[in-house]
């Protein structure tokens, strides 16, 4: 009798231990709707660390201590397999990292405490990221060494390290004296974070809609029903002031590059070279309504060509860069950006000779285009009477040899 009770005791003990280790180990199912796929992840029980709404030095260092003791590989191994599948760009790849730490930790819920999980993640998939807390606030920063201009940063050891939340507090951000890093050192956390965006995600087909948009070039109006997609505003909501070429260089997603690229091609076929960029000049220019960007969203804020394509107001920056991207589409022909101090233009070099105002750049001739309505109607080889006597300088050159 004694024998049987010890052996009902021992199972009963075994099941016990089996149920605990069990309930230890067990991981939650997430799903990411991203773009034009889901990104599927578990998230072991072990990684889901609980800390204070206002993070310390000491709160962040028992965070890492926690989720780095934890059974965290499996998701940094879907991470970055994702990345790999769909040729994510970092600042794309940010998007997703953001949508991963949102779901373990919701931001309104404890914003510190998912801006501990976007800084673990994004060091565990190799970025060297930083953290530094005071005023009751934690600073989210990335080692990153391009032209970036409306963006807090700080040097450690000659790198520099952009800040990737300052957005979230607005005002109520500091300069960075006013922060203390954390020093913690993560072995993964080597490589820098880069804000180039050379390819869009291919976003669902379901997901596009279709604008209306119209112009007239030679007496004759053209009709337009572009594919544009609200999901790339989300992408750019807090992108930063890059250097041109970046800006410049930013492509349109698959779906609106095919209902547009193909029928300005047709629609410039028949006409010279001359003529096709000057079509191409008086569509930036006239298709879409001027607003500066001080009326329209209250500050500076450069658009991609795909977000010109979107909205309803764009300016002279936006103008410029979806003209950019048009001639360079269609014609790839060598263009240098002008900057003056309230504008921004565009000038071509040709294949062949073409009459009006010109510049000599590294000994090469090119031709002012004008992208942005001006008081008078351009023609290529045009520039505005206010800005003739104006200086300038060139922001970016594009060299198709190169």
């Amino acid at each position: 009798m004694k024998s049987s009770t010890n052996k009902f005791s021992l199972i009963l003990v075994l099941s016990i231990c089996f149920v605990l280790v069990f309930c230890e180990t067990k991981a939650a199912n997430y799903s990411v709707d991203f773009y034009n796929g889901t990104f599927n992840f578990s998230a072991d029980s072990s990684i889901i660390v609980a800390t204070p709404l206002n993070a310390t030095s000491e709160t962040v260092n028992s965070f890492y201590n926690t989720i780095n003791a934890g059974n965290y590989a499996g998701l940094t191994t879907a991470l970055t397999a994702y990345r790999e599948k769909y040729k994510l760009n970092d600042w794309i790849y940010y998007q997703l990292i953001r949508k991963t730490a949102e779901l373990l930790s919701p931001k309104l819920k404890n914003y510190s405490q998912y801006t501990l999980y976007k800084w673990f993640l994004l060091n565990k998939c190799g970025y060297d990221a930083r953290l530094a807390v005071g005023n009751g606030q934690i600073i989210f920063y990335v080692k990153n060494g391009e032209d970036i201009s409306d963006i807090p940063f700080f040097m450690v050891d000659d790198n520099k390290y952009m800040c990737l939340n300052y957005h979230d507090y607005g005002k109520l951000f500091q300069q960075s004296g006013a922060y203390k890093p954390v020093r913690i050192a993560i072995p993964e956390g080597v490589n820098s974070f880069s804000y180039k965006v050379t390819r869009m995600p291919d976003f669902k087909p379901e997901t596009y809609s279709e604008k209306d948009v119209d112009f007239s070039y030679k007496h004759q109006t053209y009709h337009f029903k572009l594919k544009v997609n609200d999901a790339v505003q989300a992408i750019f909501a807090n992108y930063p002031g890059v250097d041109f070429e970046s800006y410049f260089n930013i492509p349109l997603s698959r779906e609106t590059y095919s209902s547009l690229i193909p029928i300005l091609k047709n629609n410039v076929k028949k006409l010279d070279q001359k003529k096709g960029v000057d079509y191409l000049m008086r569509f930036t220019r006239y298709a879409f309504l001027y607003e500066n960007d001080q009326d329209n969203f209250g500050r500076e804020k450069r658009l991609s060509p795909e977000q010109t394509l979107l909205t309803k107001y764009s300016d002279c920056d936006d103008r410029a860069a979806l003209f950019f991207y048009l001639v360079k589409e269609i014609y790839n022909l060598p263009m240098v950006a002008l900057l003056y101090p309230t504008h921004l233009s565009m000038a071509v070099q040709f294949d062949k000779p073409v009459k009006g105002d010109y510049l000599i750049y590294q000994g090469k001739k090119y031709v002012f285009c004008e992208p942005t309505p001006q008081l008078q109607d351009l023609k290529v080889g045009e520039i505005a009477t206010k800005l003739k006597d104006v200086e300038y300088k060139i922001v970016y050159n594009y060299n198709p040899s190169k």
